[in-house]
């Protein structure tokens, strides 16, 4: 199926059918939490696979898992979150009746990477249902088999006329981004962001953006430095590093390198359960590292199986630029708390900043300075699988939020409704208008 063949059978089919009401939505979140929890293992062996090594456990939570709890969330709440709202009506119109209801956008497009291709695909696509909308998924090519699968869930939980699944490569996913939705939603990097966005840009098409950045862990003076340094790794170690949200740079005030270096040693956190993706990804991290000072937390398994490794980059080495985006924890020493914000402020706006050690003042300090989609602190990567709480970025990082109550609203359309009664006091400026109308005019508009 092509993508423009998906959002004509959509289309179709939401011309036959007409709007998905609470209920059938409510069911239609059961049954793909079912569905999931169904195919759980052949998942976790499909992404093991894709990977050449990922972890059965935290394919389980992260991809699973995740998209279930939101399925559950959503369909506890979306009652609720669907009823229409009273709007005051200013008293010259009274007795107006006004409101607001949440209606469906229509057909979502969501283009999901290959990280986390369970979570990213279906949360989406659990937020758009919840909304009472159609979805048109596109998964990632880097995970085919994952992908395959992702068809099956949403056939099975879904149906053809609910949802569709659009195949293919690079060529594949442009035409995707090209197409007519009334919503598009993209999970990954920020240089495809950008060409996603422009394409969808042609056709006037609202787009959720979630890309990613260089999100900064701060370890402050009054962080427990072993405390800190096992968080920070635990975040960091989950997916391999391979994770949007996982601690990017660790930027300590009031520690040294080499007394946080001790401390993740003394952890005993060095090898992630998962692999790296490809060989390209294992290219890549092999490129960015060139020139700097490695300190590996254990034995490499294998040639793309990698142990956490601290890097002390240089000066102005691209590890301080670039999202790494892998098992590499650049680690770099500051002066002072503004020094630390400072070096924030001078990179694209991350998706977290981390905060380990802070004060209720240096907390305020950052907060008020920095610009981030979450300020997390004493924990790092866990605050994105609440499924209540609105997940997204700012800037380079993205735009719009997903997941619970953010999600449905992305993906709804709030209309206004209006009922006239049949007189107001409003009406005397209708024309032709009475001859005190002007007077009356003049006398609201001056000064008081």
């Amino acid at each position: 199926m092509t993508p423009a063949e998906a959002l004509a059978t959509l289309r179709a089919a939401e011309a036959r059918d007409g709007r998905i009401g609470v209920e059938a939505r409510r069911d239609l979140l059961a049954r793909l939490a079912d569905a999931l929890l169904t195919h759980a293992e052949a998942i976790a062996a499909a992404l093991d696979a894709d990977y050449g090594g990922r972890s059965r456990l935290e394919t389980l939570l992260a991809d699973v898992l995740c998209a279930v709890d939101a399925a559950r969330y959503s369909r506890r709440h979306v009652r609720s979150w669907a009823k229409p709202k009273r709007v005051a009506v200013p008293y010259p119109f009274w007795p107006t009746r006004a409101w607001e209801e949440p209606v469906p956008k229509g057909i979502i497009g969501i283009m999901a990477p290959w990280n986390y291709p369970v979570q990213l695909a279906l949360v989406p696509v659990v937020d758009a249902i919840a909304a009472g909308n159609r979805v048109a998924v596109k998964p990632s090519e880097g995970t085919p088999r994952c992908a395959a699968l992702i068809a099956r869930v949403l056939e099975e939980a879904l149906g053809p006329a609910i949802a569709a699944t659009v195949q293919g490569g690079p060529d594949v996913a442009a035409d995707f981004a090209a197409q007519p939705w009334d919503h598009l939603v993209f999970t990954g990097g920020t240089t495809t962001g950008r060409k996603v966005a422009e394409a969808a840009a042609r056709n006037l098409v609202p787009v959720t953006l979630e890309l990613g950045g260089k999100c900064p862990a701060l370890v402050l003076p009054g962080a427990d430095l072993a405390r800190a340094a096992r968080d920070i790794l635990v975040g960091k170690a989950v997916n391999a590093g391979q994770t949007c949200v996982a601690p990017d740079t660790v930027l300590l005030v009031g520690h040294t390198p080499e007394a946080f270096a001790q401390a993740c040693r003394a952890t005993g956190i060095g090898l992630p359960e998962t692999a790296l993706a490809n060989e390209a990804q294992a290219a890549r991290l092999d490129r960015l590292a060139e020139g700097a000072a490695l300190e590996r937390l254990a034995p490499d398994a294998g040639p793309r199986h990698r142990a956490l490794a601290l890097a002390f980059p240089p000066p102005g080495h691209p590890l301080l630029r670039e999202e790494v985006f892998g098992p590499l924890l650049p680690v770099l020493a500051l002066p002072d708390l503004p020094a630390a914000i400072a070096w924030v402020a001078e990179r694209p706006s991350p998706l977290a900043v981390y905060l380990f050690g802070a004060t209720a003042p240096e907390t305020a300090m950052v907060a008020r300075s920095v610009r981030c989609g979450a300020l997390v602190q004493d924990r790092a990567v866990e605050y994105a699988a609440f499924p209540a709480l609105g997940f997204g970025g700012t800037g380079h990082s993205g735009s719009g939020r997903y997941k619970g109550i953010a999600g449905f609203v992305a993906f709804s359309t709030n209309r206004a409704r209006v009922v006239h009664g049949k007189w107001s006091l409003s009406r005397i400026f209708d024309v032709p208008r009475k001859k005190f109308a002007p007077q009356l005019i003049e006398r609201l508009v001056r000064k008081r």
